[in-house]
């Protein structure tokens, strides 16, 4: 769970990079270095324009989990076609996944179709945007609804449903206020939420669905979804949960984005009672863990630590506005939203 956030992605150039598409993709283009968190990711650009993706995994990551996410994109595609999900393309032997000596380790590399659009972090939010953003994760979880695989329910420190666990790292967080903060939501998570797991509906969910993952079209429909990497089985209110994560509002009430995306999702699949009644604090369990585990991994890769960070602001904000909201007011909100 812990090792492959503590390890460094994999040493790999852009001339390597290069090379590897060429040799085993059949792929003859200029490769640039993408910024990740845990791979190593190059874009690929051909000489006619067109563009790939190259992803070599990180070392600590289990073969396994990548087959996770190359089983999932191929069930995606089957089961939804129009979905904006990357298309994963063939080794010149016909495979999904490379194995790659790295270092004295192993990685696997795959490549990947280059979505069209601009990342969502870079725009400014709209209601037609967070609606098309809510229904859209709605029709994946229905799309994954069906599919399993070994290592679904593996333990991943990202999923939300281990948020007490996150106690122990909270030392990593120097502002003894933000601290303490932090630490009352985590406490009320472990008393009032986590013992309501066993009710809730679960299933396989991208588990990610943040603005550095979702790419924006002209239309301001979701042209792409990308980075699998947090796939896991777990509540599928906690899909929603993250995702409306990055939406709460700095000015008016917090709940407002959220609530639009939440009833947007809940168009396409109705949520029950008891997730309406967690939404809250689910939502505020993203924000803890985004902050926790971010702090503790800058300390660990402090070169990185631009990028680990990137979304703390917004985790902070939404930790110190909902401080001030009741489970009862959000739940209000949530059933006005949905119609209810």
């Amino acid at each position: 769970m812990i090792s492959t956030l503590e390890s460094a992605p994999p040493h790999l150039s852009e001339a390597e990079a290069r090379d590897i598409a060429a040799a085993y993709f059949g792929l003859d283009g200029q490769a640039r270095r993408l910024v990740s968190e845990r791979d190593a990711n190059f874009r690929i650009e051909q000489a006619d324009g067109q563009c790939f993706v190259l992803k070599v995994t990180n070392p600590a990551e289990p073969s396994s989990l990548t087959d996770l996410q190359t089983k999932a994109l191929l069930h995606i595609e089957a089961a939804d076609p129009g979905l904006p999900v990357p298309r994963l393309v063939p080794t010149r032997d016909g495979d999904h996944e490379l194995a790659l000596a790295l270092d004295g380790a192993t990685c696997i590399a795959r490549v990947l179709t280059y979505l069209p659009g601009q990342p969502l972090h870079l725009l400014d939010g709209t209601s037609r945007q967070r609606r098309n953003i809510g229904a859209c994760l709605a029709r994946l979880g229905l799309a994954l609804k069906d599919f399993s695989h070994p290592e679904g329910d593996h333990d991943l420190l990202w999923d939300i449903r281990h948020a007490s666990r996150l106690r122990q790292f909270t030392t990593y967080i120097d502002d003894t206020c933000r601290r303490a903060l932090v630490e009352s939501f985590l406490e009320r998570f472990a008393t009032e939420v986590e013992p309501h797991f066993p009710a809730l509906r679960a299933q396989l969910v991208h588990n990610d669905f943040n603005p550095h993952n979702i790419l924006i079209g002209h239309d301001e429909a979701v042209s792409g979804i990308i980075d699998f990497g947090d796939m896991v089985l777990t509540p599928l209110v906690n899909d929603l949960a993250i995702a409306t994560a990055y939406h709460v509002c700095a000015e008016g009430h917090p709940l407002d984005g959220i609530a639009e995306m939440v009833g947007a999702y809940n168009d396409v699949t109705p949520l029950l009672p008891l997730e309406i009644d967690l939404l809250f604090d689910l939502i505020a369990a993203r924000f803890a863990t985004t902050v926790v585990i971010t702090h503790w991994r800058a300390q660990c890769h402090p070169a990185n630590s631009a990028y680990i960070l990137r979304n703390n602001p917004r985790a902070w904000l939404g930790l110190e506005r909902f401080a001030r909201l009741s489970r009862g007011e959000a739940r209000a909100v949530f059933a006005a939203a949905c119609a209810l």
